[in-house]
Parts: structure tokens; sequence; C-alpha cells
């Protein structure tokens, strides 16, 4: 099987996407979030997430933006990650993980569709 894709046209990866029943017919009960624009996508995403019900691993050097009139990208970046690892109102929390402590199984990773 090859990779998967999908195309969103909005900051929240969920919205109006086949992401949410991918993820149930393979059982995934966990995302790891990184990628572009921290201040929308990245933030968008990993609320939505935490509100459905998946706890978040969010790679804290692994997501950035542009800057904006008064704050750099990196502030921007390490105001999300302060901000999303603090919620508690989900439920699910966000663990903060630096690239290069990120483990992650392979066999995680073999696609076991759920039965049913």
């Amino acid at each position: 099987m090859g990779d998967l894709r999908i195309r969103k046209r909005s900051p929240d990866s969920f919205h109006n996407t086949e992401l949410k029943s991918l993820l149930d017919h393979y059982a995934v009960d966990q995302l790891v979030i990184c990628g572009l624009q921290s201040d929308f996508c990245v933030d968008t995403t990993t609320r939505r997430a935490l509100a459905l019900g998946y706890p978040v691993m969010l790679v804290s050097d692994g997501h950035s933006t542009a800057r904006n009139r008064g704050l750099s990208a990196a502030q921007i970046s390490a105001h999300h990650n302060e901000t999303l690892s603090n919620i508690t109102s989900f439920g699910p929390r966000v663990a903060l993980v630096r690239a290069r402590e990120l483990q992650i199984d392979a066999s995680d990773f073999v696609p076991h569709a759920r039965a049913g």
C-alpha cells in the first residue's frame, strides 16, 4: 500500500476531508502533528484532534510559520507549543516531543483495518 494523501482546503485537516474516517478505519488512536503555519493549520488541527479524542504528540521543533508584525516565526511557534501543551479541557492532552527524540515503531504503522 502506498502513502495515503488527504487534500485539505482549510486550516483544519479534519474539515471536509476523509481524515477521520481513515483514522477510524485503521484504528489509529494517537496522532503525531508537525507542519507549516503553527498559528493556523497546526493549531486548528491539534485542537480538533483533541476534541475528537486523540492524544497528540506535537513535534515542538517540527512546525513553523511566517513572522507577523509583532512576533518572529520562532516566537509564534514557541507560543503555540506552550499554549497547546497546556490545554486540559478536551481530556486527551498534547505531549511535546523534539524531532530527534521522536521514536516511532514502524510496526505501529502497518495498516490493520478495523473489522466491521
